[in-house]
């Protein structure tokens, strides 16, 4: 195992990373019930590593646009959480589900609070508070976004923000149910078209490692301002950790070792405090909605750089 030290750069461990993705067989399949993701390659592969001075290394499709999906809930959670601090911890929880992302099963009997900030009824609170404070949650995002990437021209896909909506119906009724517990504070359509769109948004490996740099700076932007008390930063890195892989977050801490997001798209972002941040996309899915080269190559960049939490 090649232990990496401050001086190295991350080319190396990334083409060779690559070769031996590119010789696996087996790379699942890409999500197939949103119809504008169904038809992806699932052997397209890209990976980016930024290091928090903004230096960025990529290899493969690093630089090719995708559909973000649930990775940008980690991005409204910290534009949230920086407008109202621990408020948010009484309308969302902090725990595993142990369910699938889009369950309907715990909300009941914990009275219309969610789980985590990850799954889908937990996002949809997150969202529908930042849209109270921001007027335009989904804005907000992409405004972000475009700065800490650097990337004026991030944008929605509307194509897939209208499939998305076209096969809402068990968002809606995650929705309407903690409306109906009070905890969802604007109209529940207004909300879900803020939610579509959110999840809609293109980006590439690049720019989402780029993006995710506050989390590896302890919570300071790009520019050098603060979003997160280093707190706040070590929260949300704390849960994405315990939650950020739907249920397969055990699995991924024992085989990655770090914070990490997964969408269904095939995207993961991954931080390692203090060092860099990663992003890795390949659409080909396991059955719990997490890219199968994407966590194989996160396995193997912290086998062979020695950059965990652990």
């Amino acid at each position: 195992m090649a232990i990496m030290n401050s001086s190295m750069t991350f080319e190396p461990v990334l083409e060779r990373i690559a070769e031996e993705i590119e010789r696996t067989p087996g790379r699942g399949r890409p999500a197939d019930y949103i119809p504008a993701l169904a038809a992806c390659d699932p052997r397209r592969f890209g990976m980016a590593v930024a290091e928090p001075d903004g230096t960025v290394y990529g290899v493969g499709d690093w630089r090719q646009p995708f559909s973000t999906q649930s990775l940008t809930k980690v991005f409204t959670l910290a534009l949230d959480l920086a407008r109202e601090g621990d408020e948010l911890w009484e309308h969302v929880g902090r725990e595993p589900s142990g369910n699938p992302f889009n369950s309907l099963v715990q909300l009941e009997y914990e009275n219309g609070i969610p789980r985590n900030p990850f799954i889908n009824a937990g996002a949809l609170v997150v969202t529908d508070r930042l849209l109270t404070r921001t007027g335009d949650a989904a804005g907000e995002l992409r405004a972000f976004l475009r700065e800490e990437s650097g990337n004026p021209d991030l944008d929605f896909d509307e194509d897939v923000a209208a499939s998305e909506s076209d096969h809402g119906d068990r968002n809606a009724a995650l929705a309407h149910f903690m409306a109906s517990y009070g905890n969802i504070d604007n109209p529940v359509p207004a909300l879900l078209d803020q939610y579509f769109r959110q999840c809609s948004l293109l980006a590439s490996c690049a720019d989402l490692a780029l993006a995710a740099g506050f989390l590896a700076r302890h919570g300071i932007r790009a520019d050098g301002s603060r979003l997160l008390t280093l707190s706040q930063a070590k929260q949300i890195n704390a849960v994405m950790l315990t939650c950020g892989t739907y249920d397969a977050a055990g699995d991924f801490a024992y085989r990655v070792g770090l914070p990490g997001k997964s969408g269904v798209g095939g995207g993961i972002i991954a931080v390692v405090p203090g060092r860099c941040t990663l992003c890795v996309w390949s659409p080909g899915l396991d059955q719990r909605g997490n890219s199968v080269a994407g966590v194989a190559a996160l396995d193997r960049f912290t086998t062979l750089t020695g950059l965990s939490v652990f």
